[in-house]
């Protein structure tokens, strides 16, 4: 989707003169589907309402003509994936081409990395804590999601660098825990539960609030504090979550082990509940698909 038109995927652009591009003000939602539906679509739209309203962009006529269109994008292409399969959909909007103009709207669907979440499942991921910084509060709001993803870029370069097949894994201003690179983190103790880093301190994901009302379920403490890079490598377990794989473990940090790895009671129970939740067995799914 373009503004309000339904084109293919290769039509898509945005003009050199438009705001997003020219001062990366773009916001930005990311959903996916199991079993062909989209989840948690009014959770990701209310984020994305917030988003909006921090740029002063109307969102009350707007969200509910992209969310109808990001149904029927999905409806359409998910009929063109092989059986079993699920997409990826992202919104993207910009101020438009200046202050006077609409704002530009793009929607568009993905195919979902089912070969590198077979591994994370699998395996788990590796972290290198980096020497960029998770942007602070007083530059732009917490819960705004946007593409102005530089620190990101830079911290993943960086942790590459050091071990090839590691994501980033950045600190607040103050040296605390504060997410991985386009995923939220949580650390897991016995005598303690789970804990997130606090909120300000992180883009607190939709796959966030699921996992904590999975842990409700399960009877396991939860909570948001700061964690230092020394409780992570002394917790129980470590794990991401985001989006498209919901939640995997993490089996070291700066080249050394941490966690239980992906053989992590609390991460397999956590990845069960999400199955049960979204009506799939996530894992069995990317292992099939992972070798189509």
């Amino acid at each position: 989707m373009l503004n309000e038109d339904i084109v293919p995927q290769g039509r898509l652009h945005i003009e050199l003169d438009d705001i997003g591009f020219v001062m990366g003000t773009t916001v930005s939602e990311r959903l996916r589907t199991f079993g062909g539906q989209l989840f948690q679509v009014k959770e990701h739209f209310a984020r994305l309402a917030l988003s909006l309203d921090s740029l002063g962009i109307a969102s009350v006529e707007l969200l509910p003509r992209v969310q109808a269109a990001s149904i029927d994008i999905i409806a359409h292409n998910i009929a063109l994936c092989g059986t079993g399969s699920d997409l990826g959909l992202t919104v993207l909007i910009t101020p438009g081409r200046s202050t006077t103009n609409p704002p530009t709207v793009l929607v568009y669907s993905s195919a979902l990395p089912f070969s590198e979440m077979h591994s994370w499942y699998s395996n788990g991921i590796s972290l290198q804590v980096s020497s960029y910084r998770q942007v602070p509060e007083n530059c732009w709001p917490s819960h705004l999601k946007c593409r102005s993803r530089m620190h990101y870029y830079l911290a993943d370069q960086e942790a590459r660098s050091k071990q090839p097949d590691a994501r980033a894994l950045l600190l607040d201003q103050h040296g605390n825990v504060a997410e991985a690179s386009s995923a939220n983190l949580l650390i897991y103790n016995k005598d303690i539960g789970i804990v997130s880093p606090r909120k300000d301190n992180i883009l607190a994901g939709i796959s966030l609030s699921v996992l904590e009302n999975l842990a409700a379920q399960l009877e396991v403490n939860f909570q948001y504090a700061n964690i230092s890079v020394t409780d992570l490598m002394e917790a129980d377990e470590v794990m991401l979550c985001s989006t498209s794989p919901s939640v995997w473990a993490v089996r070291e940090c700066n080249g050394q082990a941490c966690g239980a790895g992906a053989d992590g009671e609390i991460v397999r129970a956590l990845q069960q509940g999400f199955s049960d939740l979204v009506g799939l067995n996530i894992i069995a799914q990317a292992a099939e698909l992972a070798v189509r």
